[in-house]
């Protein structure tokens, strides 16, 4: 569907959705439905999003990775202010992805600034959400906003992973930039590693903080150690 539409002209399921994607249907319209409109119907916008998520230039970026967000949001929702909107943000998230773009966010953002006023989002939950989404471009949550540590700790919660998981994630990222020579790859890789081992923190709710923020560490120190081996 094109991008400038929102997802009601057509209501089949995807064909590559993954194994999520019939769970992921019902967790998107459980979404919604408190936010939306009495007579919207959430299951097209499901199908759009879930198509979006399922594009062939994706290999980290999938439905896997929309399902592992929305569970480490559920692990952090205590922490926010509007759980709600901080599942609707990470369903929009990435809803655009080029890996050979840099705004990504943004576009995903004005996605969804166009679809959910639609589906009868109020205007002030519609910018909550853009925003989250747009903060995901650096993590940069600031102090006091639950919602967007939240968001940023679910996105970030991969590198936290047990090491073999690491393994496969840091796999599919270079899988995504299979375009890019690897010199250049492990460059650009390594000077995104370096900022996130720079923070302070990479977590910034309480549970990430203490769950996730030393094994975070050790597997991206191990990752820089295997580009610079070559």
């Amino acid at each position: 569907m094109p991008e400038h539409h929102t997802g009601h002209h057509s209501s089949h399921r995807p064909a590559d959705a993954s194994a999520h994607g019939p769970d992921l249907r019902e967790r998107f319209a459980a979404v919604l439905r408190p936010l939306s409109g009495a007579g919207t119907d959430p299951y097209p916008y499901a199908d759009d999003l879930l198509a979006r998520w399922s594009q062939p230039q994706r290999r980290y970026h999938t439905t896997r990775h929309l399902a592992a967000v929305l569970d480490h949001v559920d692990t952090l929702e205590d922490h926010a202010h509007d759980p709600g909107l901080v599942r609707l943000a990470a369903w929009f998230h990435d809803a655009v992805y080029r890996p050979d773009r840099s705004e990504n966010e943004e576009r995903s953002a004005r996605l969804a600034e166009r679809a959910l006023p639609e589906a009868g989002v109020a205007a002030d939950a519609t910018a909550e959400v853009a925003r989250l989404v747009r903060l995901t471009a650096d993590h940069a949550a600031r102090p006091g906003d639950a919602n967007g540590a939240v968001l940023c700790d679910a996105d970030l919660a991969i590198l936290a992973s047990p090491p073999a998981t690491y393994a496969a994630y840091a796999a599919d990222v270079r899988a995504e930039y299979g375009f890019v020579p690897d010199d250049l790859f492990r460059t650009g890789r390594g000077e995104v590693l370096e900022q996130l081992l720079a923070l302070p923190s990479l977590f910034r709710t309480p549970y990430g903080l203490r769950e996730w923020e030393e094994q975070a560490r050790h597997n991206i120190a191990a990752e820089l150690r295997l580009l610079a081996a070559g």
